[in-house]
């Protein structure tokens, strides 16, 4: 057999631990996706601003999907697997890798007053000279996570030997090697992305020593190990952050281009030649010659289950809904912080709110004006990533759970006012790119941009229609005044909640 047949019969593995779901799905060498499954899991949220999640459900959701998957496919076909994970969730695990208390999520906000304690510590310049831009240290960093524990469970965290993230505890059991990657370390590394800013790892005691080593994120860990249901020792790689695994799955891994990704969060991203942080979003070392600047809001999809939840009506509904109401809901204005919010404000006491609520608003308007408003948060968001980039992104990618809706995709390119093109694997943009970080790792791709190039297809263009585009514009202002218009107020009710705790 020559290395093309050889080739035409390998078969990469990719799984994302993502914020409700772990996803596994197995594709050929060149993208084609040949089986998918999902396996859900839940987040408790066990007091106000808690949200917590089990990782014996993760590791639950790895193995279930990898047996179906993999049920009936030739174990010498499948030549290597690749992880990504929700990012800023932290596992606090013992050195036999037992959890010690439930994960912390990314949408967390216990840790908020220690962040801004800890963040009052650095200057602007102390910033840029630690971390190379402009970041806050908000809810979601490790450092206020690690800070917290240690001072809320002195008892447990003596006993921590590894703070970790999902990908990195998962593929810890998987291979029994301990890594992770300057991409997922967010706030930890320096300017570099190569090795941690000891400014940071120093504002707590003993975290230095419950780091994982750094790796590239497709630097081999070594074979599986662990007993997994129809998977052999495959070989496996270090892997990174679901959203960089949106990166590579969307083949935003070249200048001027732009990803979208409507998952349970919206993330905004781009690359660029050149680099112009700003406050609003998190710019990663340059990698390949290239930076990416990235905007995490706190709630895209999520937005969507909310609205779906509190009116008793499947998300189908809603959105059957939502199509019958006019663009513009007739004036309401939804603002999705429902959870805080990231990029670009990063402020974990704002909350959503509707706005233009009258007499003759229905269900129809406010599910409209939850699409739309979530469609105004990215539009706010890629604002922040093109400032860091220095040009427009003309290229705009749509993946994630969202992107399955043809109305919100197109609500999309309105409110942007740009063409959007929405990726074949949809929401398995972020599993493909673990797949294709592990393929790299097994050689059978030269690297990252060569495997997206040969992998990454266009489902769909959707081009903004003129006249909608006009008709949000002004309502888009009204969002954007919001959050200054309301600060003070957020201010006063997040006083009053801490007061209740």
């Amino acid at each position: 057999m020559n290395a093309r047949q050889e080739s035409s019969r390998a078969l990469i593995l990719g799984i994302d631990v993502g914020t409700t779901a772990v996803k596994t799905a197995l594709f050929t060498a060149g993208g084609a996706l040949l089986r998918a499954h999902t396996v859900g899991h839940a987040t408790a949220r066990p007091r106000p601003g808690y949200a917590e999640q089990d990782p014996g459900d993760w590791w639950d959701g790895c193995r279930r999907g990898i047996a179906a998957v993999l049920d009936g496919v030739p174990g010498a076909d499948v030549r290597s697997v690749g992880l990504v994970s929700q990012v800023n969730t932290h596992v606090f695990a013992d050195e036999r890798l037992r959890p010690l208390a439930p994960a912390i999520t990314w949408q967390d906000q216990r840790c908020a007053a220690v962040a801004r304690e800890l963040d009052g510590r650095f200057t602007a310049e102390d910033k840029v000279r630690v971390w190379g831009g402009p970041i806050t240290l908000d809810a979601s960093r490790l450092v206020s996570r690690a800070a917290w524990f240690a001072r809320r469970h002195p008892d447990l965290w003596a006993r921590t030997r590894w703070v970790l993230s999902p990908k990195d505890w998962v593929n810890a059991l998987l291979t029994g090697t301990v890594s992770s990657d300057g991409l997922s370390s967010v706030g930890l590394v320096d300017g570099s992305g190569d090795r941690y800013a000891p400014e940071a790892v120093a504002l707590v005691d003993g975290l230095a020593g419950r780091l994982p080593p750094l790796a590239a994120p497709a630097a081999p860990l070594g074979p599986v190990t662990a007993q997994v249901p129809n998977l052999g020792r495959v070989p496996a790689v270090t892997g990174t952050m679901d959203a960089f695994g949106t990166v590579f799955g969307s083949g935003t891994t070249e200048p001027g281009r732009a990803l979208l990704s409507c998952g349970t969060s919206l993330i905004v991203a781009g690359a660029s030649r050149q680099s112009l942080p700003n406050r609003g979003v998190v710019t990663f070392p340059r990698t390949h010659g290239l930076y990416v600047h990235a905007a995490p809001t706190q709630a895209g999809g999520d937005a969507l289950s909310w609205w779906s939840r509190a009116r008793s009506l499947s998300v189908p509904e809603v959105l059957d809904a939502a199509a019958t109401a006019p663009p513009g809901a007739s004036g309401v204005v939804f603002t999705p912080h429902l959870l805080g919010e990231r990029a670009p404000l990063w402020d974990s006491a704002v909350r959503g709110a509707f706005l233009g609520l009258g007499a003759d608003i229905t269900d129809a308007h406010l599910s409209r004006a939850v699409l739309e408003g979530v469609a105004m948060s990215g539009r706010q968001a890629l604002a922040a990533v093109e400032a860091a980039c220095g040009a427009p992104l003309e290229t705009i990618t749509l993946s994630g759970g969202g992107s399955r809706s043809d109305l919100w995709a197109q609500i999309f390119a309105d409110v942007l006012r740009r063409p959007v093109a929405r990726l074949a694997a949809r929401d398995n943009g972020a599993v493909l790119g673990a797949a294709l970080l592990g393929a790299v790792g097994a050689g059978l791709h030269p690297d990252i941009t060569a495997a997206t190039r040969a992998a990454v297809v266009v489902d769909r263009v959707f081009a903004p229609d003129p006249a909608r585009a006009d008709l949000l514009d002004p309502l888009y202002e009204v969002y954007t005044r919001t959050y200054e218009a309301l600060r003070d107020v957020h201010a006063r009710l997040d006083a009053w909640r801490a007061a209740q705790d």
